[in-house]
C-alpha cells in the first residue's frame, strides 16, 4: 500500500467496542498513551481487526482512520 500521508502512528489495537453501525478502536501507541478512532463496522470486519494486532493511525485533520497490512 502506497500513501501520500506521512501521519502514520504506529501502534497496537488494545479494544475493539462493536456496536451495530460503527466500532470503537483502541490503540495503544506508547505506554499508557493511547488514540481512540471510531470507525464503520464494516470496515473492522473487512481489516479483520481485533485485540493485538499491529496497526498504523493515519491522522488527517480532525479525523483518525486506521491501516493495516
Amino acid at each position: 500500500m502506497k500513501l501520500s500521508a506521512r501521519n502514520l502512528i504506529p501502534g497496537k489495537v488494545k479494544d475493539v467496542t462493536v456496536g451495530l453501525v460503527n466500532a470503537e478502536v483502541v490503540i495503544e501507541v506508547a505506554p499508557g498513551v493511547e488514540i481512540v478512532s471510531v470507525i464503520t463496522k464494516n470496515s473492522v470486519d473487512r481489516m479483520e481487526i481485533k485485540p493485538g494486532d499491529e496497526v498504523r493511525a493515519m491522522v488527517k485533520a480532525t479525523s483518525v482512520m486506521v491501516v493495516k497490512d
